[in-house]
């Protein structure tokens, strides 16, 4: 039986938590659904995730005005993938907030991302025809950039490069809350079709040194504990050292893309196969994979043809 395309064939729906981690500060996740953060000040509140559509924003942001009247002032895009940032227009903030490095991505491939994603996960984008365009920041940094919502600071920086070129997190040092995006995933599958995967190990090292207390990975459940935040940084970092090295041993032995790809599958699968998106993600993993331990640094880019040509001939005898 021929598997469904990424995620088309995902049509449930999922239940929305909305935790409180700290004194105004919420996780907005949904059973390993892109997650979004919520973090209110004496002046005014900032978002961290757009999510895909305005339609589906509009749950957050009347939970947001259950517990607030403060306007949301911040939005805040930890990278650039049309799941995470295509609902911002809901949201009429003063400041859309990336990484410089994302922005440039945006410009390179935005308008393919855009058309890719909503291929592989339709039940995502419900309401897709509320989108006015393409997310674009108003406002970028290089490194770190500090903000004060009003006796609370916030800092968002880049620590480097793993999940794409361009990831930033958000973090509030005095409550150690860390929103990580999807640079941390918890019992979620990473995506690595855009990633730098020998960056991304050192990257979470840094993370794994601020010792957070909470964390809001990009999909998965919020971590209320600071052995719990350690685990999902160490279950990431050993995600993508084993694709990593099967990769590398795949090239070694002068396996094909697809011998790589099945036998990387079958050999995590044990591990991590019980994560979400696990066989949505793992073909665009595997060959980003081979494409960087080939020596292509920059990630192609995904078009919506180029994925389905892709899956055909990864999964040409299922």
């Amino acid at each position: 039986m021929k598997k469904s395309f990424a995620s088309q064939g995902d049509i449930q729906k999922k239940e929305i938590s909305f935790d409180q981690l700290a004194e105004g500060v919420y996780a907005y996740t949904a059973q390993g659904d892109p997650n979004s953060g919520v973090i209110i000040g004496d002046e005014c509140v900032m978002v961290i995730e757009a999510q895909a559509t305005p339609i589906i924003a509009k749950d957050l942001i009347d939970r947001i005005k259950l517990i607030t009247d403060k306007p949301m002032k911040y939005l805040v895009l930890t990278h650039y993938h049309a799941v995470r940032v295509l609902g911002a227009s809901a949201y009429g903030a003063d400041e859309i907030i990336s990484s410089t490095k994302t922005y440039e991505m945006i410009v390179e491939r935005g308008e393919q991302d855009w058309l890719s994603e909503f291929q592989r996960f339709p039940r995502l984008f419900e309401g897709h025809e509320s989108i006015p365009g393409l997310t674009w920041p108003t406002r970028t940094f290089d490194d770190k950039m500090t903000l004060d919502l009003g006796n609370r600071i916030v800092e968002i920086f880049h620590p480097g490069e793993g999940h794409t070129r361009g990831d930033a997190v958000v973090w509030l040092p005095k409550e150690k809350v860390l929103f990580a995006g999807d640079i941390v995933e918890y019992e979620a599958t990473p995506y690595c079709g855009d990633a730098q995967l020998a960056k991304w190990p050192e990257t979470l090292s840094k993370l794994e040194k601020l010792k957070a207390q909470a964390l809001v990975p990009g999909r998965g459940e919020a971590l209320k504990d600071e052995a719990s935040c350690f685990k999902a940084i160490q279950e990431t970092r050993e995600f993508v050292r084993i694709l990593l090295e099967e990769t590398k041993a795949s090239i070694k032995n002068n396996e094909t893309l697809y011998e790589a790809y099945h036998r990387i599958v079958e050999l995590m699968k044990p591990q991590f196969g019980h994560w979400v998106i696990f066989e949505h993600c793992m073909c665009f993993n595997v060959t980003r994979a081979y494409d960087e331990v080939n020596g292509i640094e920059h990630p192609h880019i995904w078009t919506d043809k180029k994925d389905i040509e892709m899956w055909n001939q990864l999964h040409k005898s299922s």
